[in-house]
Parts: structure tokens; sequence; C-alpha cells
């Protein structure tokens, strides 16, 4: 009898924490999803009982000590686990630990490594295309971005991109606008850009590339010592709150807004598509949950924690500089130029696109009412 009465509250409680996770927690899931909707007949307390433990290996571009994209990563592995009540552990791994940060997309594609916390844009070089699911240039902010993503088609793109790869990514994480760049020198005019090294990223990064800046991608923990050792001249890496945390103002001494290139950005999970299909419904729906409610974590402390840094930087002498509208005209015509020129030699890339501008375009009517003016 006793032993009955434990396992009856056992269920009880494990009841009761799915009920709450799948209806009370935040959650953004496209509806086309198969973990999108719960099954009608539900998930027994026997069922989830007999549900197999998943014991995952997450390998995360950004150390876990980093503010907004390695904690958001960190917080995902407590919330799993805790809205799991145990099942499903997904480790949280260190850059470099598993893999290189940059080969995690082909370690989770092999499935040597289960799962990755990363951002799409670091697979430009595999999928061009990957790029608009991080940001892109001139883009929308994060009502706009969430809205394509989830009902405007965006989501499914980003799948049907994936798949061939054995992947499948989910949307975990969301950073607020970027800075645009650090340098040495002030810019003063376009031509102080010819000749540059940056390190950059996305696509921003061939728009430069026209305006006769020498880009290269690096990790987050590489791009300190480049600037030191003078491999590179400038960089952008992210919000004030990171760069801040990496050092940049220690070498470079001018800091320009507004990020051009990224003006909100998004994060991903990404999970080897064979794991993913050997999950239940339910395990499935409790991952997209915590990667809906991480989203709203991290953009909410992105937002929370800029000016504070910014108010530091510039007691330690950082100037902080607006381009001018010719040099943000300049920038959205050498993007403009770039988008054409992809879109032109791939088709994935034109598809999508195509897709946020089509989709930019519809939403212009209400962005436009429901902005209140500067």
């Amino acid at each position: 009898m006793k032993v009955a009465v434990v396992i009856s509250a056992l269920a009880g409680i494990v009841v009761g924490a799915l009920i709450g996770a799948l209806f009370l927690a935040p959650r953004l899931t496209d509806s086309t999803s198969p973990a999108a909707a719960v099954s009608d007949k539900g998930s027994s307390a026997a069922d989830v009982a007999a549900e197999p433990a998943v014991h995952w290996r997450m390998g995360s571009a950004y150390p876990s000590t980093m503010a907004i994209s390695g904690t958001a990563g960190k917080r995902f592995e407590r919330r799993i686990a805790l809205v799991s009540n145990g099942n499903i552990e997904i480790r949280f791994f260190e850059p470099g630990a598993l893999v290189p940060a940059l080969e995690l997309f082909d370690a989770v594609s092999a499935g040597s490594v289960d799962a990755s916390f990363a951002t799409a844009g670091y697979w430009a070089g595999k999928v061009p295309a990957a790029q608009f699911f991080t940001t892109v240039p001139f883009g929308p902010r994060l009502p706009e971005t969430l809205a394509w993503l989830h009902y405007g088609g965006g989501l499914e793109l980003w799948r049907e991109l994936y798949r061939p790869y054995n992947v499948y990514p989910i949307p975990c994480y969301m950073n607020a606008a970027e800075g645009s760049g650090w340098f040495r020198h002030p810019i003063d005019t376009l031509d102080d850009l010819k000749g540059l090294k940056m390190r950059f990223f996305g696509l921003g990064a061939r728009a430069m590339e026209k305006l006769g800046v020498s880009t290269q991608l690096l990790a987050g923990g590489d791009i300190y010592p480049a600037l030191e050792l003078g491999t590179i001249d400038a960089t952008e890496f992210s919000m004030p709150v990171l760069d801040e945390g990496l050092g940049f103002q220690e070498i470079a001494k001018n800091y320009y807004f507004p990020g051009w290139h990224q003006p909100d950005s998004v994060g991903e999970l990404n999970v080897n598509l064979d794991r993913w299909n050997a999950l239940t419904e339910r395990q499935q729906a409790l991952i997209e949950t915590v990667c809906g409610d991480n989203i709203i974590a991290s953009w909410a402390d992105s937002e929370a924690s800029q000016f504070g840094p910014l108010q530091r930087l510039q007691t330690q002498g950082v100037v902080l500089h607006r381009w001018p509208k010719e040099f943000l005209e300049a920038f959205h015509k050498a993007w403009e130029e770039v988008r054409a020129e992809e879109s032109a030699t791939d088709p994935d890339f034109a598809r999508v696109s195509d897709s946020l501008a089509a989709f930019h375009e519809e939403y212009r009517i209400w962005r436009d009412l429901s902005a209140l003016p500067n």
C-alpha cells in the first residue's frame, strides 16, 4: 500500500510538471512542427514514466561566462532538466571541449555531437542562406523577425535547408541590436575603410568588402589576440555588454553605431535529426517550450544590459560614434548589391531573401501605423 501511495504521488508530480511546461511556460514554435501541438489524447502518467531518458552532449560556440549568449546556453541546460523532471539532460560543453566552435554544425550533422548552441551565420560557408536566420543587414527587429519565422514561413525554410545535413534547428535565444565596430582611429570618410583588415560576421561582411575592407570570420575568443597582434585592424562582434567583456576597448577606442549589419540576431539550438526523431512528442514539445522561454529571457536580458557597459566604456576613453547618413546609405547600397549577386547564383539564398522581403513589405503598413514617432 505504501509503495502504491508513493507511486501515485510521484505520478502526480510528473503530470503537474508536464502541464506547467506545456501550458504555462512561454512557447514559440511554428504551427506546422510535429511538436507544435500536444496530441488530443495527451500523455498518461504511465507514458511519461516509460519514456527513455535523454542524455545529450551540447557543444556551445560561446563560453558559459559570456553574457547573454553563453549564459543563455547554461540557462537552457538548467531549464530543460527542471521542466522534464530530470528526464532530459542536455549537458553544456564549453567551446572547443568537443570540437572547435566553427565545426559544430558538421559534428551535429554527423552525430558525433548530439546538439549545438550557436548561430546560423557561422555556417555561411556551407549553407549561405542560413545567414538570414541569424540576422540580415538593415533587417527587421525582434517582433517582425519572430512574426516571419513563426507565421511567415521562415522557420519552415530554415528546417528545409538544414534537413539534407541531418540537422534540426530550433530558435533558442535572441540578442538585441549590436554595435557596428571597433576601430583604432576615427573613420571620417569612406576612404578610411579601404584596406582595413576587419573581423566581420555574416552577410554584412560581404557589404564591407565592397567598400574595400578585407574581412574574416573569427570566433569570439580569437578576436582580442588578433587585434593585439595586429592580424586585424578592427572588429565587430556583438552588443556592448559582450564587447566590453572581451576587452576590445583596451586596443580600439572608437566604437561605432548603429549595428546596421545585425539589428537583432537569433541563436539556434541545432539537434541531430536522428536524435530529434527518436524523442517522444512530449520530449520534443518540452525542448521547444524551453527554447521559447529562453528567447524571452535572453532578449530581455540583452536589452537591459547595454547602457551600463556604454557608460563604463566612456570612462575608459572610448568615443561613441554614430555613423553619418552617407555611411549608412553606402552600407545599404553595398548590401543590396550583395543580396542581388547571391540571389542570382544561389536559388536557396534567393528563396529565403524573397520570403523575408515579401513579409517585410506586407508588414510595412502595420509597422508604420503602430510605431510612435521618435
